[in-house]
């Protein structure tokens, strides 16, 4: 995404964020426009200038991806699933997924993974897979243990998590294992954050937020936001943006890792805990919340939950 100047970053997060909440619903150029406060005619072409797509293709490229995901985890019809993700019938949705994934839902759906999609051909790797052991005590049944290596071990619980309210600055494209792009990502915020008297260590928590699901999405399309949590009611301005995390329930598992083992850590909970957990992925997006300050472990590691939203299978 080409950065633009603080005021058109302002009404782009906006636009965004409004797309994002109501991806469901019929979106018009109109509508969003109306939400960014320009003119269909300049937000189209600042939409497209600055996001790399018109506005018509990152929507349906959205739901597309939404759908894909949904048809492997979700039992329901792909019409329904069409409906659900905002296709006016389910002739538009087998048009729009044929063009994008080269094949029918029926056979996609039919192909029960990730590995099918154009990313996944390239770019999956064979690992050695983690062993997962459930936990049983006194206090829950919701509680697993996975054992990796000396210093991967974690235990993952399925917990709420309250909604919140946080500032943010956002990246579209790729980010993995890339730390100086985190670096420069949450220095802008602490910068913004700081002189207005909202980093309240450890009242405040420190996260990032991934808006997609990384198999589907090609690598210079991916959504990032790097959070703080902040009082209701603070302001956006200019680059930084302010949403509201919907909470629910989540399978959170505790890492303490440098930042070369984030990938293997997250490959672990999605790919050898989750299919045998009884769960699957939720509809919202997967965190990490980090709970050290920088340099507070002498080995260079970082405590993180990683966060993914579930809900029973």
């Amino acid at each position: 995404m080409h950065a633009p100047n603080t005021d058109h970053a302002l009404r782009l997060n906006r636009a965004l964020d409004h797309i994002d909440a109501h991806l469901s619903e019929n979106l018009t150029l109109d509508d969003v426009a109306r939400v960014a406060c320009y003119s269909p005619f300049h937000f189209h072409r600042i939409f497209k200038a600055t996001v790399g797509e018109t506005l018509n293709r990152y929507i349906q490229r959205l739901r597309v991806e939404k759908a894909a995901a949904m048809l492997l985890l979700s039992a329901e019809t792909i019409t329904e699933i069409a409906l659900a993700c905002g296709f006016s019938s389910s002739a538009t949705f087998a048009r729009a997924f044929r063009d994008f994934y080269g094949m029918n839902a029926g056979e996609w759906r039919k192909s029960g993974d990730l590995r099918n999609s154009k990313k996944c051909k390239t770019d999956h790797k064979i690992r050695k897979a983690a062993v997962v052991k459930a936990v049983y005590d006194a206090s829950t049944l919701h509680q697993w243990r996975l054992y990796m290596d000396e210093t991967l071990n974690t235990t993952i619980r399925v917990e709420p998590l309250e909604e919140m309210e946080v500032a943010y600055v956002r990246h579209i494209g790729p980010y993995q294992g890339n730390g100086e792009l985190f670096d420069r990502l949450f220095n802008r915020l602490f910068t913004w954050a700081g002189p207005r008297q909202l980093l309240n260590f450890p009242e405040t928590l420190t996260l990032s937020v991934y808006h997609d699901n990384e198999p589907l999405t090609e690598d210079d399309k991916l959504r990032l936001s790097v959070c703080i949590t902040v009082p209701d009611g603070t302001p956006a301005e200019g680059d930084i943006g302010r949403m509201t995390l919907t909470g629910g329930t989540y399978a959170v598992a505790r890492f303490h890792l440098l930042p070369s083992e984030y990938a293997a850590a997250w490959d672990a909970v999605m790919a050898d805990w989750l299919p045998q957990s009884g769960y699957r992925s939720d509809d919202r997006p997967c965190l990490e919340i980090y709970r050290s300050a920088p340099g507070e472990h002498p080995d260079g590691r970082h405590t993180v939950d990683i966060c993914v939203p579930v809900k029973p299978a």
